[in-house]
């Protein structure tokens, strides 16, 4: 690579980044039409702040290089975060070697040690970049960053797609790695932006970039561990890919953008979906029953992904469509996830968290009113509110009353209004549309002669009302978020 190769490499990649910290602007400041409005905008006077995922490696050795330039041209800050997995006999050294190299560059450098999981089912490889990206996130929120930079490049993504492939990914697999994303789950941040500059440039260009420029950099041993499978897929398929289709990364980097537009319209017609079935928090059964089983299970996977729930496979999608389809309206049925439990409930389907059975056997506990907004019961994992109304029960009256906070034990009667008759709990209950499994955790408020006061998802008994004129107070229960 002569000089002006070079130059070429790092006009590509100057033209990728401020392509891509245009859209991330326009997301932060959307209002904002000044910001990044030319070809090649200049950082001055924008919040951004640049980071990168520097392990000390080829890639990020060479993409530090080219930050360290573009930074300067534009005047933006720029920051460096190595994270220290301590799997490697050498991690210390590879710690010592990229601050060094921070420090010539004047680059603002950080880094984090990390303990993996040792019992990870995932293996070491997942759980290290778990970790990692974790670390990353904390990283770029300690210092402000706003967008974190990686050293992922053509190869990478041709490894990413053909690893999907092989696992027999759909569209979402297929896709590969965008140009910028957010990842909250990874990350742990909504708001930071993940970027990748690199991705149209191929690891033997960024490896005659760092030998022209005599960049330094450490070879991490397990990269040439065949024993995982993306190093396996980059040792021994890809050159034999090579050797038969010359470039082929670059036709795979295609096929992953026409996967990421076909992803795109999935999404848009989940989305619409969604919206069409949708009643509240669930899904409605009838409504459901009009989608072919294709569009069916695009909105399936589209309500799993917005819930944060991990995807199942395409035969337990299967199955549980077929359950939640067809059974009787009376039925209360329940189908197992790994993250959480999908329960219909006569035309409803709800997505419900994974709870421990010891939740049902809380004990009650007295308690007294003294006159708060709101009482926590972490027991229950709820928030009683107290709040003025025109209709409840007098405050001095709540005041002095003593108070229990319970479970059901089964028989309890409650009267909503002088004119209704009194009913069972489990009448109200069935008339409110609340699901059988939900009942046994809403707590109750009982007086001290054992009688209803309050029965959550329900509402109050009328007996406790008065005409006073005085201040009155309604409760109302709210549940945790799990």
């Amino acid at each position: 690579m002569n000089n002006n190769q070079a130059a070429l490499l790092y006009e590509a990649f100057e033209c990728a980044l401020n392509n891509i910290l245009t859209r991330v602007s326009a997301s932060i400041h959307p209002n904002d039409s000044s910001i990044f409005s030319e070809p090649h905008p200049s950082l001055q006077n924008t919040s951004l702040k640049l980071a990168i995922a520097y392990s000390g490696g080829l890639d990020s050795s060479v993409l530090l290089h080219l930050a360290h330039v573009f930074s300067i041209k534009y005047g933006c800050e720029l920051y460096a975060f190595h994270i220290h997995h301590g799997i490697s006999n050498n991690a210390d050294a590879w710690l010592t070697h990229c601050e060094a190299q921070c420090q010539q560059l004047d680059i603002q450098f950080d880094a984090q040690k990390i303990t993996l999981e040792k019992s990870t089912k995932s293996g070491v490889e997942e759980a290290a970049r778990i970790g990692r990206y974790a670390a990353l996130g904390a990283l770029c929120r300690k210092h402000r960053a706003s967008v974190l930079l990686t050293a992922h490049h053509r190869d990478d993504q041709a490894e990413t797609v053909l690893l999907q492939l092989l696992r027999g990914s759909g569209v979402a697999g297929l896709s590969g790695m965008d140009s910028e994303n957010v990842a909250p789950d990874l990350l742990g941040d909504a708001e930071l932006r993940m970027a990748r500059p690199l991705l149209a440039t191929s690891r033997a260009e960024l490896a005659v970039f760092a030998d022209r420029n005599n960049i330094l950099f450490v070879e991490d041993e397990s990269n040439s561990d065949l024993r995982y499978a993306r190093n396996a897929l980059r040792h021994t398929v890809m050159p034999a890919l090579e050797q038969a289709f010359p470039r082929f990364q670059e036709r795979l980097g295609r096929t992953a953008q026409h996967a990421q537009s076909a992803q795109r319209l999935l999404i848009a017609l989940a989305e619409q979906d969604l919206q069409n079935c949708q009643d509240g928090d669930c899904l409605d059964v009838r409504q459901l029953r009009q989608l072919s089983s294709d569009r069916a299970y695009n909105l399936l996977r589209y309500w799993f992904c917005s819930r944060g729930v991990r995807m199942p496979s395409t035969a337990w999608l299967s199955e549980m469509l077929v359950q939640l389809l067809e059974a009787k309206d009376d039925a209360q049925l329940c189908v197992t996830h790994a993250d959480c439990h999908i329960r219909r409930y006569r035309d409803r389907i709800f997505m419900t968290p994974k709870l421990d059975e010891d939740g049902l056997s809380v004990a009650p506990a007295p308690f007294r009113w003294n006159g708060e907004l709101q009482i926590m019961f972490p027991a229950y994992s709820g928030v009683m509110h107290f709040e003025a109304s025109v209709q409840g029960v007098d405050a001095d009256w709540l005041r002095n009353e003593k108070l229990t906070i319970r479970l059901r034990s089964g028989g309890e009667r409650l009267k909503l209004a002088v004119n209704r008759p009194t009913k069972s709990l489990k009448y109200h209950y069935q008339a409110a549309n609340v699901p059988a499994w939900e009942r046994m955790r809403l707590p109750i408020i009982t007086a001290s002669d054992g009688t209803v006061l309050f029965a959550s998802g329900v509402g109050m008994h009328c007996h406790f009302f008065q005409d006073a004129p005085r201040q009155k107070i309604s409760l109302r229960w709210q549940a945790d978020n799990i």
